[in-house]
């Protein structure tokens, strides 16, 4: 299959891109290419309970293009073990998280919490590489992964080992991971990365709009080559994107648009947002998107809280673009059960809010 010159990934993002979102997300909304699960932490077990990757399996993401599983561990028969069930569901390519920044996943050097100990860092590579071809399993192993835990510069004692390994691919966000996501993106620093580098890079990090993919794109050019000949380059052409997709839905379509890869989602006029007309398909096309997301969560959760808590999680981020009612959204946000999230979100939605994602 050929695809697109450039291509866009939906992010993992932890309590937010579970099946449940990405099923109904690719349902009305069109311009990714991929998508990578939220991590499965490790288990010492030799099996893990099915219902911890009730995420990944395959009937539970029908409309999910190229699902990645992303796994969380440090320890290489763990990852191995786990590997193993997700290739039996029929997965043969699977990410190792290397770069979550939450504290409480880093004190136990998992994560970001990793990347200031590179010896920790190759053993893990050595034993999981050599595990799985032991087992006779074609199994290709990407990493995502930030500049360091604590400063920009780990990053460049880990590429020496990573070149080392026949690594899928290297998803990088230019960040520590005690910034989590303060600051801007350090598209200098993915820069000297690249250049030190065999492997393939994936950028990550604050694209938000067309305009700004543009201009990462641009940057981006500086890149010659990743160290080797011109007849081995490997250009950056893949992106991930998380938040952005999250605070603007149509983004994908935007992007893909503009690289002329395909019109914008369901045939919006995404380049005319602000007329009338396409504010009201726009507005039409979330309300749909919201209202089965609603109903999806509330036929799979039961709890009193659970959907609604879910329900706000999807308006942390899209409300944003809705900068003229933050009053409305407030209310949504402190809705107290189901019955009442979904009256204020009706009356919401009813005022014909402007869906403006980028003034």
């Amino acid at each position: 299959m050929t695809l697109p010159t450039n291509q866009i990934i939906l992010a993992p993002l932890q309590g937010y891109t579970d099946a449940v979102f990405r099923d109904v997300y690719f349902r009305h909304f069109t311009g990714v290419d991929q998508a990578m699960a939220p991590f499965i932490s490790t288990l010492s077990q030799k099996k893990i309970n099915l219902s911890t990757l009730k995420d990944v399996i395959p009937e539970n993401n029908i409309n999910c293009p190229n699902l990645i599983p992303q796994i969380l561990g440090n320890i290489a028969e763990d990852f191995i073990s786990l590997a193993n069930q997700l290739i039996e569901l029929g997965y043969y390519t699977i990410n190792l998280n290397m770069g979550c920044p939450h504290s409480k996943v880093a004190k136990k050097k998992r994560g970001s919490g990793m990347l200031p100990y590179p010896e920790m860092v190759d053993q893990l590579l050595d034993n999981v590489f050599k595990g799985l071809s032991s087992d006779s399993i074609d199994c290709k192993i990407s990493i995502k992964i930030r500049l360091g835990r604590y400063n920009k510069d780990e990053i460049f004692e880990l590429l020496p080992i990573f070149e080392k390994y026949p690594l899928d691919e290297i998803i990088l966000h230019p960040r520590t991971g005690v910034q989590m996501y303060e600051g801007d993106a350090d598209i200098d620093s993915f820069i000297k990365v690249a250049d030190k580098t065999s492997h393939r890079l994936v950028y990550n990090g604050d694209i938000t709009s067309v305009r700004v993919f543009d201009n990462i794109v641009r940057q981006l050019e500086k890149v010659k080559r990743y160290g080797q000949p011109s007849h081995s380059y490997k250009p950056i052409n893949r992106f991930m994107i998380g938040r952005g997709i999250l605070s603007n839905p149509f983004l994908p379509s935007e992007i893909k648009k503009r690289l002329g890869h395909c019109g914008g989602s369901f045939n919006i006029d995404i380049d005319n947002f602000k007329s009338s007309k396409s504010q009201s398909e726009l507005l039409e096309r979330i309300k749909l998107f919201h209202d089965e997301l609603f109903d999806t969560y509330s036929r799979k959760f039961y709890g009193p809280l659970h959907v609604t808590g879910r329900m706000k999680g999807f308006w942390t981020y899209i409300g944003d673009s809705f900068k003229d009612n933050r009053k409305e959204i407030k209310k949504i946000l402190k809705s107290k059960n189901r019955e009442h999230y979904k009256a204020v979100a009706d009356i919401f939605f009813a005022q014909k809010p402007i869906f403006n994602p980028y003034d």
